[in-house]
Formats: structure tokens, sequence, C-alpha cells
């Protein structure tokens, strides 16, 4: 029957329902399915997406080194290999099982292996191209006897630095900030001797100071003419830097730059510039030229003035010529001869005291010198100077910046506040002497 008979059914409603519906005649089967074959979009789709999900898995635990399937192990392609004929004819072949190779251990008796090191020819002397130059070897090993190592203790910390032999009775030369605060200073000498130093006098206008130690057999360096130094001349800087275990390092370079203009604080310098390595320690040491004289001496890295920059091959030493007179006077009278001076130890009020006290801004006077200008204009300990020469001092930068451009002999008006009142005073500028 290749068509649909309407009567062979016609007492049943649902047949009747059935037929009236013009697209299940039309996909009427010869089987008898009378509805179309059913979508399997979302099964595939579930597979799909089960596909997927394993894959991601599978990526996963490889990222993570876990392995899911174990590898086969390599088979060896030197194993004997037997062919035959299956019984519908194909060719095929199998590994033959084969015996574990016993290997001996290596046998390190009686072995006595050397490592052979050639004889070789000396290092090259590095001479400069200069008539008189001797070579840097010979420069290091006939300035290092007179560098120093020192060591400071200001009651809470410790901090070094290094310095040149003076003279050999003793005094020795260094920058004022590396022994600025100390209480105890300790020497370091290249023979390995220690002793405790005195600071026979420090100027901080220059970053000089002068100590002194009681023990004898000392090698006094020698000083040579900074003034006949010129750019691209070689020299070399010898110190600890970064401490006393790198002591007597040793580095090269050329003067890069004369008659440098540098701010520091409140003070400017005169400095000689160099590309020579300098680091924390290094301040205090020799700046050597090539005769092995000492044409300098070591004080700063840009860096530490330039907002902490650490700028490379930007070393500054003290040119020795232009302070000759300096050093002297610090060896034989312990103070620089006109350099200004009021006489005063503070410190800035802070802002939390300022409100908390209610304290004015200024500078607490922690210390006067006795006779000095600022005690004899009837200054106390506990005093807050406000103001100096019309100028508002809210740091000691700035009441060092006064001072230093004053002259001795010089009046100041000193505005101070004391026990809630404020009152003038005028301070003659009197001369450092310590």
């Amino acid at each position: 029957m290749s068509e649909f008979d309407d009567s062979l059914h016609p007492q049943d409603p649902e047949i009747e329902y059935a037929c009236d519906n013009r697209a299940v005649r039309e996909g009427y089967y010869g089987t008898g399915r009378t509805t179309p074959p059913k979508d399997h979009v979302g099964v595939i789709s579930l597979v799909l997406v089960l596909f997927i999900s394993f894959s991601s898995l599978i990526s996963v635990l490889s990222l993570m080194n876990i392995e899911v399937f174990e590898e086969p192990e390599p088979t060896e392609l030197n194993a004997p290999v037997s062919f035959y004929v299956s019984a519908d004819g194909v060719l095929s072949a199998e590994l033959e099982p084969r015996e574990p190779v016993a290997t001996e251990p290596m046998q390190l008796e009686g072995v006595n292996t050397r490592l052979e090191i050639s004889a070789s020819p000396q290092g090259l002397e590095n001479v400069a191209e200069t008539p008189g130059a001797i070579s840097w070897q010979d420069v290091y090993e006939k300035v290092m006897p007179s560098v120093v190592s020192i060591t400071c203790h200001d009651g809470y910390s410790a901090s070094s630095g290094t310095g040149v032999i003076m003279d050999a009775g003793g005094y020795i030369i260094t920058n004022a900030h590396v022994v600025e605060d100390a209480v105890q200073i300790e020497v370091l000498l290249t023979d390995g001797r220690t002793a405790e130093a005195k600071c026979v006098g420090s100027d901080i206008l220059s970053d000089l100071a002068v100590l002194r130690v009681g023990i004898g057999n000392l090698t006094p360096a020698e000083f040579g003419d900074s003034n006949a130094l010129r750019v691209g001349d070689e020299v070399v800087a010898i110190g600890d830097p970064l401490g006393v275990e790198l002591r007597g390092t040793m580095t090269n370079g050329i003067i890069s730059g004369i008659n440098r203009d540098i701010k520091s604080g409140n003070r400017t310098l005169t400095l000689l510039q160099t590309t020579a390595a300098l680091n924390t320690g290094n301040s205090g040491g020799p700046l050597v030229n090539c005769y092995g004289q000492v044409v300098g001496i070591n004080t700063m890295k840009i860096g530490d003035y330039a907002s902490e920059s650490g700028v490379e091959g930007l070393g500054f030493a003290i040119p020795i010529t232009s302070v000759q007179t300096v050093l002297e006077q610090l060896a034989n009278q312990g103070y620089v001869a006109g350099r200004p001076d009021i006489g005063i130890t503070g410190q800035a009020i802070s802002t939390f005291y300022q409100f908390y006290y209610r304290m004015p801004a200024g500078i607490l006077i922690t210390g006067l010198e006795s006779g000095s200008s600022a005690a004899d204009a009837g200054l106390r300990r506990g005093d807050i100077l406000t103001q100096l020469d019309g100028t508002a001092v809210t740091t000691l930068d700035k009441l060092e910046e006064i001072v230093y451009a004053s002259s001795v002999g010089d009046e100041l008006e000193a505005v101070v506040y004391r026990d809630g009142q404020e009152f003038t005073v005028t301070i003659t500028v009197g001369e450092e002497k310590h």
C-alpha cells in the first residue's frame, strides 16, 4: 500500500485527527512512522562541550607538569627483530626480548689526577705615557702604606672612611664629615696595626679634618702640586669602598674637570672632578697621579648631593694645593683662622613639637661654647632662636648659611624666644676655634 487510506480506521478519532494533519501525511514513511526523525543537535553539542572540556583539562595538567597518560618507553633501535607471516598472509615483525647488559662500576683506585698550571710571564707594567711616570702597580705599592682605614663610633652606630698619613709625627688627613659627631675613632694601618686616634682639628667649610695617632714608624705620603693637573690626566683613587672589608681598593680614571664649584649644604667647594669610581667609604682617601703623588683628597660622589641619583663616573676630590694652609692650621692650632662662628649648637623644632608644646618655629639651643659670641650676648641653653640677621631660621642649614655668609666682627640681630616671650639681642660674629 503506497498511499494513505482514510477509510482504514474511520471510527478512530485519533487516527482521523492525525490524518487531517497534512504535515503528518506528507511525512509518513512506508515503514510505519508518521513523524519526522528527532533532531540530534543537543546531543552533538553536549559531546562537543565534553570534548572541549576534556582537552582544556589536559592542557592545564600539562602546564602543571602532570602526566595523564604515561608515555611508552622508547624502543631500542638495535634490539633483535623477528619477522613472521600471519594466517591471513600479513607480514609482521616483533622485537625479541633482550637481556639487560650489566655494567661494572668505574674503578678509581690508584688514580691521581692533577691540574697542571703552566708558568706565566709577569703581568705587563701599566705605565702612563709620561716622562718620569711609574707603573700603576708601582703607584699602588708606593701609596698603599700611607693609606689608613678609619672607623668612627658615635655611641649608637659605626661608620667608616679612609685617611692619608700626612707626616711621620702621626698626623692623618681625612674628611670632616667622616669624623663628624664621632666619640671614638680607630685607625687601621696597612701593616695591620690599630690605634685610637684623636681629632686635632676639623673644618666644615673645606670638609677636611686632621687626626693624630700616638704610634711611630709611619710612612707619610708624597704630595704633588694639584695646580699642574690638566683635564685628561690619568689618576687613581685608593680607599675602602663600602667599608673595611674592601680596604685598599684602587680604581682608575682621569681628571674630567678642574675648579668645579659644587654646593654641599650651605657651603661651596672648589673641587677636582674625576671618573675614578668613588663610593661610600672612599671619603678621605687619596687621589693619586701617575708619579705616585697625592694630588687630592676624595670627598664625595655626585649622587650624594643630587637627590641620591647615583650618577656614575662623577667623583670629586679636594685639590691638595689649595688646602695646604687649611691642613697646616688644623694640625698646628686645631682650627682655621678667620672662619666665622657664633658658638651655637642646636636642633630644629619639628612641627609636632610646635603644635603640641605651643613652641615657635626655630632652632632650639642645646649647647653654647664657653666664651662664644652667642654666650656673650646672653643666650642660654633652652632658648629658641627664631630669626637671625632679619631672616627666619627654621633649619640648621639656614643658620649655617647666614653665619658662613658673614665675616668675623659682623653684628647680627637675633630674635630669641624664652619663657613665652620674644626679645632681640645683637650677636657679634666670632672666629671658629674648634
